[in-house]
This record gives structure tokens, sequence and C-alpha cells, in this order.
């Protein structure tokens, strides 16, 4: 056997035996508290004074001083604050209106293109992202904004390009490292995990979204990844925040090892912060979606099961 077979071979037998530890660990892993066990913070509560700045853009719009220049930009950052307050509509109306203004303005058109993936309309999306990259090409989060509408339209290779992109912006971001992850792990699961472990060693130790990294590799178990969630927390905001990140890829953890009701709840619990502007408070209604949809199916099946073989006693 030649060197390079024999390594071929070391790896396989590597990834079936990781796959054999995932399957054998999976209850254990993905395990069930009640909700007395789980960390449950205090939503986030509105901030005063976006809440003024809110008034006061409304005020200097609607006077007779303002240039067409500052009306797009009080336009953009009004919706930005609507944006943060959990007020798309209004942040979607008002980016709209910016852009009638000032069609130059990149960041607008990116985070309607946001929007759009929120509303599965992603034909807009992508076009809003490519025109973003049209006028500035430096605009980097295109990159994680065009990957999400790819990745939750099922273009898994084109979605995993952009996340590539993304990460190798910065290899020390936990967060951009885990979209990679789950867009790849769509296309090859063991690939995936073979890149999400050697792209771990580039996160700081106390950078604390590794932990999230750790429990998809399976380094820590679901309990000990909730045990550490409140670690170099000081006040509510923050635990929001964290709370809305952990649940969010939680969500997805669980519902990978057939756990749909229990990802539900997580995804309800990430939603519960109000975490607006957070990617994953964004697009944790549209996991939530998808898992009932999963629920529905698997529903269907149990009950076209139960029919045949009730058809196949008679």
């Amino acid at each position: 056997m030649s060197s390079s077979a024999g390594k071929l071979l070391g790896l396989c037998l590597f990834f079936s035996l990781v796959g054999c530890e995932s399957t054998s660990h999976s209850a254990q892993q993905a395990e069930t508290f009640g909700i007395g066990q789980l960390i449950i913070g205090e939503p986030k509560a509105p901030n005063f004074k976006q809440e003024v700045a809110v008034a006061r853009i409304s005020e200097f719009l609607a006077s007779d001083e303002a240039t067409d220049k500052q009306k797009a930009k009080a336009y953009y950052d009004r919706g930005m604050l609507y944006d943060s307050f959990g007020l798309p509509s209004l942040a979607r109306l008002d980016f709209t209106r910016a852009l009638r203004i000032d069609n130059t303005m990149a960041s607008a058109y990116n985070f309607l293109g946001v929007h759009y993936t929120i509303l599965g309309q992603y034909e807009q999306a992508y076009e809003s992202f490519d025109t973003t990259l049209e006028l500035e090409p430096a605009h980097q989060y295109v990159y994680l904004n065009r990957g999400i509408a790819l990745y939750y339209s099922a273009k898994d290779k084109l979605a995993l390009e952009d996340f590539d992109k993304f990460q190798k912006l910065n290899a020390s971001d936990p967060y951009r490292v885990l979209w990679r992850y789950l867009a790849a792990a769509k296309v090859d699961k063991l690939e995936a995990i073979a890149q999400l472990t050697k792209q771990r060693k580039g996160i700081a130790s106390d950078v604390w979204a590794r932990q999230i990294i750790d429990l998809y590799l399976m380094n820590i178990s679901e309990r000990q990844f909730v045990d550490g969630l409140t670690n170099g927390i000081n006040n509510q905001d923050q635990l929001a925040e964290r709370l809305c990140e952990a649940y969010f890829y939680l969500g997805i953890f669980v519902r990978q090892y057939d756990q749909p009701e229990r990802a539900l709840n997580y995804f309800k619990l990430a939603l519960a912060t109000n975490v607006y502007e957070f990617v994953e408070h964004r697009y944790a209604r549209r996991e939530l979606l998808e898992t009932r949809l999963m629920l529905h199916k698997k529903a269907l099946s149990d009950s076209q099961s139960i029919n045949n073989d009730t058809s196949s006693k008679s």
C-alpha cells in the first residue's frame, strides 16, 4: 500500500470513528432539560436615548431645513433605529425613502437585502447585495448577508463561497466560522467538521463564542454549554445578547439530533430576548418555520406508516 493510500485509509477510518462517536453520543449531547434548568434572562428593554433620537430625526425631516443629502441620511439613520426596535416594515420604508433620494447609499441596499431575505424574497435580496458590492466593494458584511440569503434559499455551495470569503477576512471571528460550518455541513458534513476543527485553533480561548464551536464538535456537552452561559456577564443586556446567540445555535444543534420539539423552544427563547439587531434574532423565526415544517413532514410520515400497517394487517 502506498503512503498516500495509507493516509487516505487512515483519514477514512478517523472520520468513520468520528461518525460512530457522534451517533453514539447524540443522545448524551442533546440532553433533555426542563425549563427550570435553563438560564432565562430579561428581554432587552427599548433604549430611551434611541427613542428620543427617532423623535428628533422625525422633527428634522418634517422641517424645511434639510437638504436632500441630509434627508437621505436621516431616513437611513431612522431606519436603523426602527430596525433595532424590531419594526421591520418601518425600517424598510425608511431605507427605501433614503435610496429614492440618494441611490448611492450602499449600506441602505445592504439592509434592504437583509429584510428581503427575512421575507423570503431572495431575488430582490440578491439584487440588493450585488448593488451594495458594486457601490462599495470593501463592504465585507455583504458576504455574510448574501451568504445567509443563499443558505436559506438552499443554494448551499454558493452560500459556502460567500461564507468562505467572509471568514477569511477575519479568521479569528467565531461567528464567521460557525456560519461557514452551517453551510458546509449541508454540502459535506465530514469535511465541514474537519474544517471546523482546524479553524477553531485560530480563535482565542477567552472568546466566549468558541464554546458554541466546542458544542458542535462535541468537545463539551449541552449541559456544560448551558452552565457556562453566564460567565463574564455583568448586566442584563449582556445576558440577553448572549442568550439570543446561544439559544439560536442550540436550536440548530439539537435539531441535528432529531429533537425538533426542543429546537422550537430554543428558537422561541432566542426571540424572547428582544435583541432585534442580532443576526441570530433576525433568523430565529425562520428557523422556527423550518422546524415546524420538519415536524409536519414527520407527522405525515408517521400517519402514512400507521395507515400502511393497518392495511397490511386487514
